[in-house]
Parts: structure tokens; C-alpha cells; sequence
């Protein structure tokens, strides 16, 4: 039984009223618990080696091809003079492209030293160090510190997150124009995978876990956030979704 399914349950020992506030206050608690014990698996899970390999391989190959994906649908946006947000953007692979393609700056926020080590080094490689800030922590804790942007991305983000809601929704909330996302497909296929990772992971005894989030709810939130999607399309693997600010 996961750890907010036993917050559910003990609450339902408890008088009505009492029982709801403590259903809400307890499951915040343990998601910020939960939140913080992932965010040491990630940086864990996505170290130097991981780091360098993947910056070898962007360096040699481009972008991974949903992430590909993702950029064209935001290039248009952002190769006119657009500013950036990109939550756990890794190597730096979104706001290296759109910065060599017009983009004004990026700020790219990463619970990962090692990934902001490898994107910082790719970015003075390229001649825009200037026009990157670097943010290392995890972003739910960090975006009320943190400026709105033009265009917002999550690539393959939501689903190392236990709290899609609260990521997605303050994500939501720094979007001025676009905001973009790659999560896994809710197929049969995906949660089986998933589920295998997961049973790997825990017996390696790393607190890094998989999820795969509802679309549907994901697109509630960012509807609920003033955003309407404009564009989908899916791989085997990934789904690819951008949105536009509503009344823009």
C-alpha cells in the first residue's frame, strides 16, 4: 500500500469533518516527503556518468527524437526572441537548440548538478553562456523565486515526479505563451514497463521511482491553469503535447 493510500485509510477512523482536513493536510505532508526522498533518488539516479554520456551522445546525434519533436513544435515561439523555463532539462537540449535558433535566454532549473555541470559546459562550448541561468534544486520548492517565461518545458519530467498536480500546476502558472511536455502513454504496455523498472529499482535500494500519470489528468490541470492544448502526437513510448496560453 503506497503512502498516501495509508494516509486515506487512517483517516477514515476519524469524525467527517476532521477526517477531510487531515486527508488533505496529511497527504500534502507526505507527498513533500515522498517529493523530497525523489529528488535525492533523481540526483542520484542521474549522476556524472549518466551526464557525460548523455552529452556525448547529444553532441554526436541531436536531440532524443520525442525531444525533437517537442522543439519544432515550439520553434516558431521561441526563434522570435522568446525566453525559457526549461524544469530538468538535463544536458540542455531544448534551450540549446531554441538559443541557437533565436531564443532570447533560458533559465533551466535541475535537481541534478551533474546534468547543470554538463549543460553549463555545453553552453560555454557554444558561445551563449550569457544568456543561460542555472538553478539547482527541485522546482516545485523553487517557483515562487522563479520569473514567468514565454515558453515552459517538462521533457520526460512528470514522470519522475510523485506530485503531478502541484509540478504541472505551478509549471502552468510560469506560462506566459507555450508550455510543452514529454510524459509516458497511459498504455497497458507503458505500466507494465514501468512497473518492471520500478521492482528493479527497489532492489538495487535507490529511492528514484517511474510513474506513469493519467494524460487525461494532466490535461485537466493545465486546463484548470488557463492552457489549451494545440498540439499532440505520440510515439510508441511517449506522448508529445503542446498548449497556449487561453485568450493570447
Amino acid at each position: 500500500m503506497s503512502s498516501v493510500a495509508t494516509v486515506t485509510k487512517l483517516a477514515g477512523l476519524l469524525p467527517p469533518d476532521v477526517a477531510r482536513l487531515a486527508r488533505g493536510n496529511l497527504r500534502r505532508i507526505v507527498l513533500r516527503m515522498v517529493s523530497c526522498c525523489q529528488c535525492e533518488g533523481i540526483a542520484a539516479q542521474f549522476g556524472s556518468k549518466t551526464a557525460r554520456r548523455e552529452l556525448r551522445r547529444f553532441r554526436r546525434r541531436g536531440p532524443h527524437r520525442s525531444t525533437q519533436v517537442l522543439i519544432d513544435g515550439l520553434r516558431a515561439e521561441a526563434n522570435a526572441g522568446a525566453s525559457l523555463l526549461d524544469i530538468g532539462g538535463g544536458v540542455g537540449a531544448i534551450h540549446h537548440t531554441l538559443i541557437d535558433g533565436g531564443a532570447s535566454d533560458a533559465t533551466h532549473v535541475d535537481v541534478s548538478d551533474d546534468y547543470i555541470a554538463a549543460a553549463r559546459e555545453e553552453a560555454a562550448r557554444r558561445g551563449h553562456a550569457d544568456r543561460l541561468r542555472f538553478v539547482h534544486g527541485d522546482f516545485v520548492q523553487l517557483a515562487a523565486g522563479l520569473s514567468e517565461a514565454d515558453i515552459v518545458t517538462l521533457d520526460r519530467v512528470i514522470c519522475c515526479y510523485p506530485d503531478m498536480e502541484l509540478l504541472v500546476g505551478r509549471a502552468a502558472d510560469k506560462t506566459r505563451r507555450l508550455f510543452g511536455a514529454v510524459y509516458p502513454r497511459n498504455t497497458a504496455l507503458m505500466r507494465f514497463a514501468v512497473r518492471a523498472i520500478n521492482v528493479l529499482l527497489r532492489a538495487r535500494r535507490t529511492a528514484f521511482r517511474v510513474f506513469v500519470h493519467s494524460p487525461a489528468r494532466i490535461d485537466d490541470v493545465l486546463r484548470q491553469h488557463g492552457l489549451d492544448r494545440i498540439e499532440r502526437q505520440r510515439t510508441m513510448v511517449w506522448e508529445i503535447v503542446v498548449y497556449g496560453r487561453r485568450g493570447r
